[in-house]
């Protein structure tokens, strides 16, 4: 089990452009996939992009690997599955953007109200280098554009449009407990 530090908000790896992966199926591109999955599980995060560790490369993983498992973090939420997504390209649905309260494990503490497109289509690459693709809505969609994002460099508050919505985890939601958000 290898949990890594998350970067915070600020660091210079999470505001600049991740680096396309080109080799698969290494032992390095494993170790990195199996220090993401250790961290998020451990932080019980949603999704984990690669340079949130330190790590600039278009690697991102998200979902739980049971269905019956919520996000404790996001507990009214669809489950998401497990995937692993390198090279990511998203295309968007429609011109339908849907606002809703988000959260970072780059931003602890902290919450904000974001818009995101409400369907979209993404293609990439798994760890072994096969393609695949999928059509996906909600919060399938918004979790998939909040890790995409950070693979450019973009934190959720950069996208938030009043400020008045975005704050502290535990002034917005007093009795809900989002464990290091």
């Amino acid at each position: 089990m290898a949990i890594k530090a998350v970067l915070r908000m600020g660091e210079p790896c999470l505001l600049t452009k991740a680096s396309p992966v080109e080799q698969f199926d290494t032992e390095a591109l494993h170790q990195l996939i199996q220090d993401l999955e250790d961290t998020m599980q451990h932080m019980n995060g949603a999704g984990i992009a690669a340079p949130q560790i330190g790590v600039s490369l278009r690697v991102v993983i998200f979902g739980q690997k049971e269905p019956t498992d919520a996000n404790p973090r996001y507990p009214n939420a669809d489950t998401v599955p497990y995937t692993v997504l390198i090279n990511p390209e998203l295309t968007f649905i429609g011109d339908n953007v849907e606002n809703g309260w988000e959260g970072c494990l780059s931003v602890p503490g902290m919450r904000g109200i974001v818009p995101r497109h409400l369907r979209l289509h993404y293609a990439g690459l798994d760890q072994y280098g096969n393609k695949f693709d999928r059509l996906v809505s909600g919060f399938h969609a918004r979790v998939v554009q909040h890790e995409c994002d950070h693979l450019d460099g973009v934190l959720y508050p950069m996208r938030i449009i009043n400020l008045k919505d975005f704050g502290y985890s535990d002034v917005f939601f007093p009795n809900q407990d989002f464990q290091d958000d």
